[in-house]
């Protein structure tokens, strides 16, 4: 992973990741779009197995739906947002260009 890939995985998932984890996943995986997925799952996962709500009478609230929609929110935006590995434009308009054509012999009549 060079330092352009680091960056953007750092951008996506805060500057608190361990990098060493990101290296070992992207070693892994090789895209950085599924080790920011991979990631951003585990931190939803980890939210759906406690209750998202929380309330104890008189004292306390505590509600991480907001939170879990963050996150879902962020998934998205991995999903549509290019990633420094992806192909590159050229490649895919090289690719949408070529065409098939069968060729036939003609007969000309006078």
């Amino acid at each position: 992973m060079d330092e352009f890939q680091r960056s953007w995985l750092l951008a996506q998932l805060g500057p608190d990741t361990d990098p060493a984890d990101l290296e070992r996943r992207y070693f892994r995986l090789r895209s950085v779009r599924a080790v920011a997925l991979e990631v951003l799952g585990e931190r939803r996962a980890k939210l759906l197995a406690d209750p998202l709500k929380v309330t104890v009478d008189g004292v306390v609230t505590m509600d991480l739906q907001e939170n879990l929609r963050g996150i879902e929110r962020q998934i998205e935006q991995v999903r549509q947002t290019p990633a420094p590995d992806d192909p590159s434009d050229e490649d895919e308009a090289a690719e949408a260009v070529m065409e098939v054509t069968w060729l036939s012999s003609t007969h000309r009549y006078r």
